[in-house]
């Protein structure tokens, strides 16, 4: 134990998929039993009969996850899918915070696009390479519904693309930089959703599908052509 403190542990993970998954799961056995009462009032509430006329049903799909708010004593599940959307967002926002200022470097260098730059470490992250040679390395990797990968785009100098498997079609999604009050952003939709950078973009759509087909599901490795 360092500087007085005992009993301190300290949780580390390789990479920011292993880091989601962990926060779930811890989420899951600390909010589990009111996750399980929450969907079942939910559940309840959709099969009471309304005079507004009927409850619409939701896909399968759609009730694999529900998005909760965890900001009370107790949680709530969140039903307004534009409040969800911005949930997701400020949380995803406030670890990107909280990450920068943990390994913060000094103020000579802070005037330097790190955020820029942070997404070239990921293993989804492809640099420059082709919209065929895409094509080639996902039918390689099997078609399967969720696999992605992001690459530099050959057409827009600034600009990324999702490429996106889904109903054994390959799907491209141009990802382009915009600035706002002096910060920048990146969208997918012509400015309507901002994400700080490429990491959070993905990671959200990793568990809202947004404008795409389907969720992020499996990354792409990176694999000789």
């Amino acid at each position: 134990a360092r500087s007085g403190l005992k009993g301190l542990k300290l949780f580390c993970c390789e990479d920011e998929q292993s880091r989601t998954c962990w926060m779930a799961a811890f989420r899951l056995f600390k909010y589990g039993i009111q996750l399980y009462r929450n969907y079942q009032q939910c559940q309840s509430r959709q099969k009471e009969p309304t005079w507004f006329g009927t409850v619409p049903l939701r896909s399968v799909s759609d009730n694999t996850l529900v998005a909760m708010d965890f900001s009370g004593c107790t949680g709530r599940v969140i039903e307004n899918p534009n409040e969800a959307l911005t949930v997701a967002l400020e949380e995803a926002r406030a670890w990107r915070k909280k990450k920068s200022q943990r390994y913060s470097l000094p103020t000579a260098f802070q005037s330097c696009p790190f955020g820029a730059a942070i997404h070239k470490m990921q293993p989804w992250f492809h640099g420059h390479i082709s919209r065929e040679d895409t094509q080639r390395l996902i039918i390689q990797q099997g078609l399967v519904d969720g696999l992605f990968l992001v690459r530099e785009s050959q057409r827009n100098p600034k600009g990324f693309v999702l490429s996106l498997s889904h109903t054994q079609k390959v799907k491209h999604y141009l990802i382009l930089p915009c600035e706002e009050d002096g910060h920048l952003y990146y969208t997918m939709d012509d400015g309507q959703t901002h994400f700080a950078d490429l990491i959070q973009l993905v990671e959200f759509h990793q568990i809202n599908r947004g404008i795409l087909p389907c969720k992020l599901k499996h990354y792409c490795t990176c694999v000789a052509l």
